[in-house]
């Protein structure tokens, strides 16, 4: 138990906000987007700035108490929040600077990723984000970060040129290719194992409307779609990208859509993707120029707060014809219109010209990520959902490739994390002794310290 007088100390020392037990708008702050995820910190701390995450840590280090750390809390294992620990939220730190000469934007982390375009948009400029714009921009980073301007400019993590960072001990660093670089490469990719990040400078690039939308087709077409796009991402453009997801249309009912992203000169782009416009037969094409925004925010009907989630992900190197049989059996039989899957993102272009060992994230091969994505509304369907879950994983085994994509890890997933960061593990483990030692950080796909 936590000295009543000790806490009572930590909280006036704060300049955010914090809640406890009893105070009105703690249920609100320890809520995250998963339902299913119901946990109880001892003191949630709304941090104002760096001075706060250090006082967060010095804390838990004195009181020998659980640490999570909460930007956006879309992380579907939930790791964002603790049971009878301190929960260091970063929701308020939202300040940004775009540098439109020199094409950086310096941002905290408590910003989602639409914030943070609507700023750098302003001046036409953007780097590589999410796909669902109430995510936040600090885990989605740590983790990797997919998104739709992948192809052309790589993952989020990829354009951070720069962070300033609270480690384990309480100390705050920079973290450059000069400065503190072993800290610099790992942090980028270990998904929150080193330290909190409280600002991360970002490269960023000019960017204007893209074309940008989706095909639907009827779930019966999914097996000959699913073999158009093994064929048609072959030889894709950096500049577009391309999603598969079975969902249920709001009009059209259970159909495969294909979204896609051009993010070049709009005549060039019509060119690129009439094939897939022009294949089979469509029940809806919503394709069109549109601001950068308009598509960050295209998937976000499907990921309302309250749902709760359940993820199984890894990596599919090729779209076999055995692969596309188990992917649309499944897709035909999901048990709710809410499931959104199967789900595939290609990978590609400049994602795949970075070294698995240049940063601590190792998954550069060309390919797809699938994911067996779960939603549903009442507790009682859990036991269903996640069923099907992991027959959909495990009848996708035999076409996995090792590893999985951290930010899509679930909660039972944890002795996962060695597969996940791969040939990166061993120098990650290094960094975790030497930066963590007592694994303060373990509220993650968690690299637990051997000294």
């Amino acid at each position: 138990m936590l000295l009543q007088t000790s806490l009572k100390a930590f909280r006036d020392s704060l300049r955010g906000a914090s809640f406890c037990p009893g105070d009105a708008g703690y249920d609100a702050a320890r809520t995250i987007p998963n339902a299913m995820i119901n946990r109880r910190p001892v003191v949630i701390a709304r941090c104002a700035g760096a001075a706060d995450v250090v006082q967060c840590v010095r804390f838990a280090r004195e009181h020998d108490v659980l640490v999570s750390v909460r930007g956006g809390g879309h992380s579907v294992a939930g790791k964002s929040v603790c049971d009878g620990g301190v929960m260091i939220d970063l929701s308020a730190m939202k300040g940004i600077r775009v540098d439109a000469v020199n094409r950086t934007a310096r941002a905290e982390p408590g910003l989602t990723l639409g914030e943070f375009d609507r700023e750098t948009q302003a001046f036409g400029l953007a780097t590589p984000l999410g796909v669902v714009s109430k995510t936040g921009i600090g885990g989605l980073t740590l983790g990797g970060g997919y998104g739709h301007l992948h192809g052309k400019y790589g993952l989020a993590l990829d354009n951070v040129l720069g962070l300033d960072a609270v480690l384990a001990d309480g100390r705050v660093v920079t973290a450059t290719p000069t400065e503190n670089p072993d800290l610099y490469w790992g942090l980028r990719g270990s998904g929150g194992n080193l330290g909190v990040a409280t600002s991360l400078l970002y490269r960023v690039h000019e960017v204007g409307p893209v074309l940008g939308g989706g095909v639907f087709f009827s779930i019966p077409q999914m097996r000959d779609v699913l073999r158009f796009i093994r064929e048609f991402t072959a030889n894709m453009p950096d500049e577009l990208s391309i999603q598969g997801i079975a969902l249920t249309h709001p009009e059209a009912g259970p159909v495969f859509g294909v979204a896609v992203c051009y993010c070049g000169p709009i005549s060039e782009g019509e060119k690129v993707v009439k094939p897939l416009r022009t294949f089979g037969k469509p029940v809806a094409d919503v394709i069109e120029p549109m601001p950068l925004l308009q598509l960050q925010g295209m998937f976000d009907p499907f990921f309302p707060p309250g749902r709760y989630t359940y993820v199984k992900s890894s990596f599919v190197r090729d779209l076999t014809d055995a692969a596309i049989d188990v992917l649309a059996e499944f897709a035909a039989n999901r048990p709710s219109p809410l499931v959104f899957a199967p789900g595939i993102e290609h990978w590609h272009g400049a994602v795949t010209r970075v070294g698995a060992t240049a940063t601590a994230f190792p998954h550069r091969t060309p390919g797809y990520n699938f994911m067996a994505w779960s939603t549903w509304t009442d507790a009682a369907d859990t036991e269903t959902h996640v069923r099907w879950t992991r027959q959909f994983w495990e009848a996708m085994k035999p076409h996995l490739a090792p590893g999985s994509y951290v930010n899509y890890l679930s909660e039972d997933d944890d002795g996962a994390a060695k597969v996940a960061f791969g040939p990166n593990y061993d120098r990650l483990l290094a960094l975790k002794n030497k930066y963590d030692p007592r694994n303060l950080f373990r509220m993650n796909h968690n690299i637990r310290p051997t000294i």
